[in-house]
């Protein structure tokens, strides 16, 4: 089943097992996530940042366009309106819950074991859904606790109205928090459960004290930040990887948090590829990503781009370009609280 895989491709991703992919996109490539055995579709759409008034067509369309595997969170802010988008899709008989995989986020301000369950039930009852497929905790920073009924989703500021805007935090240890994310399991609110951001250390302690073991990390990967002690080190646990940001600078850059010149997109080396083998830039990326054994969530709401982004089996990167690629890693990470939160009068480093 894997003579696919580039030569090159070094064995310890084959930790990770891949279903054998096919040229056409309806047979979409999974991850089989240990404990469950769930089958996680290695593309997904990326729900961040999707404004509420288009995410239910934006959901439809991502179904139609042959898309299973949506990365929501409720931070996001339009769990709501993904929601709405799943029971249309559903209702044309487009697709069944079954076939759907669809991820939930724990935001900073529930880490305190007993909201982590409500807030489970809150993201939910927006999607409408009895269960999600997995369930992260979003960040490894426990942020003081904000009631459904004063702001949802409270996002990072504790208190918009303050004088001083800032964030502020709560002394909640992450092993609590995990101990709390798995009681979803046998409550039957998710089938899979993971973490977000974490680094090497991190997970490493997670290991020592959780019950069940994350099945999923989903970090910052793209060919400017490719982290790969960390891949490595999660295919050597059996802990299936999600990249997000997998197209690197864009949505960064009208955050005014990345610049034009920022994108990976824009390289000569994935230019270069891209022509040869007469796919887009884009696609090489995320091929690119595919090939190291992890899923992606990339954004788009142009219907062209959406199939694009899909459409990645029917090629493959020669272990040439595998290596040029590698040479372009700069770990230049685009989503560090470290530098965002120092626009929020607070400095929440979370990576050296």
């Amino acid at each position: 089943g894997h003579q696919w895989l580039p030569a090159g491709l070094v064995p310890h991703m084959l930790a990770i097992l891949l279903a054998v992919p096919s040229t056409s996109c309806s047979a979409m490539q999974t991850l089989t996530l240990r404990s469950s055995k769930d089958q996680m579709p290695v593309v997904g759409l990326g729900l961040w940042k999707v404004p509420r008034e288009t995410t239910a067509d934006a959901v439809v369309d991502a179904i139609k366009a042959g898309y299973r595997h949506f990365d929501c969170a409720c931070d996001y802010g339009n769990e709501a309106e993904v929601g709405q988008g799943l029971r249309r899709a559903i209702a044309e008989g487009l697709v069944t819950r079954e076939q759907l995989w669809v991820t939930t986020k724990l935001w900073n301000t529930y880490h305190a074991p007993e909201h982590v369950l409500p807030a489970l039930r809150r993201s939910l009852s927006d999607l409408g859904l009895e269960y999600v497929d997995l369930f992260l905790m979003h960040f490894p920073l426990a942020q003081r606790f904000v009631p459904f009924e004063v702001r949802y989703p409270p996002e990072w500021v504790y208190d918009p109205d303050a004088p001083t805007p800032t964030v502020e935090l709560a002394p909640v240890p992450l092993a609590s928090t995990w101990a709390a994310m798995e009681e979803a399991l046998p409550a039957g609110l998710a089938r899979n459960i993971g973490v977000c951001n974490f680094n090497t250390a991190l997970l490493r302690d997670l290991l020592a004290s959780a019950t069940q073991p994350p099945s999923v990390l989903q970090v910052e990967l793209h060919p400017y930040n490719q982290q790969p002690k960390l891949v490595r080190f999660a295919a050597q646990h059996g802990i299936a990887v999600t990249g997000f940001s997998p197209l690197g600078a864009g949505s960064y850059v009208e955050l005014g948090m990345a610049g034009e010149q920022d994108s990976a997109l824009r390289d000569p080396v994935i230019q270069s590829i891209a022509e040869r083998l007469g796919v887009s830039a884009a696609q090489v990326v995320l091929r690119w990503a595919v090939q190291r054994g992890y899923s992606v969530v990339p954004k788009s709401s142009r219907p062209e781009r959406l199939a694009q982004n899909l459409d990645l089996f029917g090629f493959e990167l020669a272990p040439d370009d595998l290596a040029a690629i590698a040479t372009l890693d700069r770990g230049k990470r685009f989503n560090d609280p470290g530098v965002f939160s120092e626009g929020m009068n607070a400095f929440l480093p979370i990576y050296d």
